[in-house]
């Protein structure tokens, strides 16, 4: 009478493709995580830049904008 050793070992056994498909899972996780895109620090503000006028008052351009829109006062 011959007896079953796993009734006698209860430990559970990795089988050699379940430990394949892992480390295969566990690259690919590694793989996509090394792909996703990192954030980057923003970029230092010149306070000076951002306060001063991007346009000039009394150029051609903001008088034509004025003066096609027909804006009161403008002409």
């Amino acid at each position: 009478m011959t007896e079953n050793p796993e009734k006698e070992n209860p430990k559970r056994k990795i089988p050699r493709r379940d430990l394949l498909r892992l480390t295969i899972a566990g690259s690919g996780a590694v793989a996509v995580g090394a792909l996703l895109p990192r954030p980057t620090p923003a970029q230092s503000v010149d306070m000076k830049d951002k306060r001063r006028a991007r346009y000039r008052a009394d150029s051609a351009e903001v008088r034509d904008f004025y003066r096609v829109n027909s804006y009161p006062g403008a002409r």
